[in-house]
């Protein structure tokens, strides 16, 4: 005899940004909503989540009073078909800590730690989101296998909407924008 698993009904029906007020916080643990369609997301491994978090401290430190930098929610790309992402590593204005959902005018940048079975959407289909978002920087990072990540920068080009290329580093990220940073990826 075989057990067959079936997922609850809700995940096959678009949800709309009412329904999902209403649910849980277990229940919008691990998913993103695109286009109103529930997408479960498979948990990351130590060294994801890792790098996310040590990102996500030289972020936070880096940035000034002004922003917080964090891991693990929601950020609402529109509401209608609802939209909502879940960044690795989002930096948002401090005094929208306390304001949900956090929305696109909040965050300055996304950061995406790509994974086995997230590079279409974290190369692609992210990227693309968070722009026409509105989301002024975005950064993708590459885990090597050996060494340090690389780090690639986007930044918005208001004219057209789209990220232009930025740098790519393999070392020390050293930047003026956002903010004045240097992260030594070799630490990570």
């Amino acid at each position: 005899m075989t057990a067959e698993m079936v997922a609850p009904a809700w995940m096959h029906q678009q949800v709309t940004a009412e329904q999902y007020a209403a649910w849980t916080e277990e229940q919008c643990a691990g998913i993103e909503i695109v286009d109103g369609m529930v997408l479960v997301s498979p948990s990351a491994s130590k060294r994801h989540n890792r790098l996310a978090r040590l990102l996500a401290n030289a972020l936070d430190a880096a940035a000034g009073p002004d922003w917080n930098a964090d891991t693990d929610f929601d950020v609402r790309l529109q509401d209608v078909p609802l939209n909502n992402r879940r960044p690795d590593v989002t930096v948002y204005r401090a005094e929208t800590l306390d304001v949900t959902p956090t929305r696109p005018k909040h965050v300055l940048l996304v950061v995406e730690v790509v994974s086995p079975g997230s590079e279409t959407t974290d190369r692609v289909v992210k990227a693309e989101q968070y722009a026409k978002a509105g989301i002024q920087f975005y950064w993708r990072v590459e885990q090597a296998v050996t060494g340090a990540p690389l780090v690639y920068t986007y930044v918005l080009d208001p004219a057209d909407g789209c990220y232009r290329d930025g740098e790519v580093f393999t070392g020390v990220v050293k930047l003026t924008a956002p903010f004045l940073i240097e992260v030594d990826l070799a630490q990570m």
